[in-house]
């Protein structure tokens, strides 16, 4: 289960894997990177919550970042990546379907206190984003979502900003898997089946 409570993820993990509060978990490998970056979350001004069980700095009403842990790095990943400039070239994409460079990925935790600077100054851009109420510009999406799938996301705001998030080719997978069937009873079963799935920002064939 998901934690809930911030301080859980720094202590235990973010829940979703059965490394939990073990020492394998990622979270506690990278324990002072982790820490050191919510710190400088904090001091740029920004408000601490939990989302998908990972903290997530916000601000001015938007999700401005959210920190990550893997096995070989952990990230600093930026909401509306489209509207980053980059200066410094310390964004990375996620993978080869993301659109944009949207992370900072650290393999050291010494390397988070050496770009303290670069790193506040990236999240000031994003807040001064938020505070004008930029948005990227929308994409024109490449499938057309099934009704069910949209009434879905309507409902459930959580699930909605999990789905966005996803990469496109991530998206398009569940489009495809709902477009097997024309019933909107199995349409929507699977749309509840598949949510730990978009929640967790994997696609509909990854485990």
């Amino acid at each position: 289960m998901m934690i809930t409570e911030i301080e859980d993820y720094f202590t235990k993990g973010c829940g979703r894997c059965e490394r939990f509060a073990g020492p394998d978990c990622s979270a506690r490998r990278w324990l002072q990177g982790l820490n050191d970056l919510r710190q400088i979350c904090v001091d740029a001004g920004l408000a601490e919550t939990v989302k998908w069980g990972h903290p997530c700095y916000v601000h001015a009403g938007r999700n401005i970042a959210i920190l990550g842990a893997f096995r070989g790095d952990f990230r600093l990943s930026f909401f509306n990546a489209a509207l980053m400039k980059d200066p410094c070239g310390a964004l990375e994409k996620q993978g080869p379907n993301t659109q944009y460079p949207d992370m900072i990925r650290f393999g050291d935790d010494a390397q988070v206190a050496k770009m303290r600077a670069v790193i506040l100054s990236y999240l000031k851009e994003a807040m001064e984003y938020a505070e004008a109420g930029v948005k990227p510009p929308k994409e024109k999406s490449e499938v057309e979502l099934p009704d069910e799938l949209v009434d879905a996301l309507d409902s459930d705001p959580e699930l909605a900003e999990a789905f966005r998030s996803l990469t496109p080719g991530r998206q398009k997978s569940y489009v495809i898997n709902l477009g097997s069937t024309r019933n909107p009873e199995t349409r929507r079963s699977r749309i509840e089946k598949f949510r730990p799935k978009i929640i967790a920002g994997k696609g509909a064939m990854e485990r």
